[in-house]
C-alpha cells in the first residue's frame, strides 16, 4: 500500500523535488528540451529550426566553417550537416566555396539573403531566450552563460 505522503496530484509540479529533479544532467536535458521547443516555434516563422539556424548563424558570422568543423562544433553527424546545408543552399541562403587554405574542402558562406534572414531570426531567437530567462537576473544570466561555456568547451 502506498505511503500517504506519496498520494498527491499526478502533475509534474510534484516531481520537481524528486531525486531526478535534483540531478544536474537531467536538468540540463530538460532545460535544453524546453529551450529547443521554444526556439523551434519562434524560428518557424523564418522557415528555420534550431539546427538550420545554427548553421546559418555560423555562415553569417564570417567564420567560414568547413562541413567537418560544423559537424564537430554542433555535435551532429556529418550527414545531418550535409542535409542542413543542402536545404539552406536550395533556399539561396548559403553557398559552398572552395577553401583557399585547403582546396579539398569547402567553406560555408552566407549570401546577402541569408544574412538578412539570419538577422531577423536572431531577433526571434533572442526574444525566446529572454522570455525563458525572465526569472533570472542579468548577473545570473551572465553566470549561467559562463558556466555553460565551461561545460560545452572543456579545456
Amino acid at each position: 500500500m502506498p505511503r500517504p505522503e506519496k498520494l498527491r496530484s499526478a502533475g509534474t509540479d510534484g516531481l520537481r523535488d524528486s531525486v531526478l529533479g535534483r540531478d544536474l544532467s537531467f536538468l540540463l536535458v530538460r532545460a535544453n528540451a524546453l529551450t529547443l521547443a521554444a526556439a523551434n516555434a519562434a524560428l518557424a516563422e523564418h522557415g528555420l529550426k534550431a539546427r538550420s539556424y545554427s548553421v546559418l548563424a555560423l555562415a553569417a558570422d564570417d567564420a567560414r566553417p568547413t562541413q567537418r568543423e560544423l559537424a564537430e562544433f554542433l555535435r551532429l553527424d556529418p550527414s545531418q550537416v550535409v542535409a542542413l546545408i543542402d536545404d539552406l543552399e536550395k533556399r539561396r541562403l548559403v553557398e559552398r566555396r572552395i577553401d583557399p587554405a585547403d582546396r579539398r574542402a569547402n567553406v560555408l558562406i552566407a549570401t546577402d539573403e541569408g544574412r538578412a534572414l539570419f538577422a531577423r531570426a536572431q531577433d526571434s531567437a533572442r526574444a525566446v531566450e529572454l522570455g525563458l530567462l525572465a526569472a533570472v537576473t542579468p548577473e545570473e544570466h551572465e553566470r549561467l552563460a559562463h558556466l555553460l561555456r565551461l561545460l560545452a568547451f572543456p579545456g
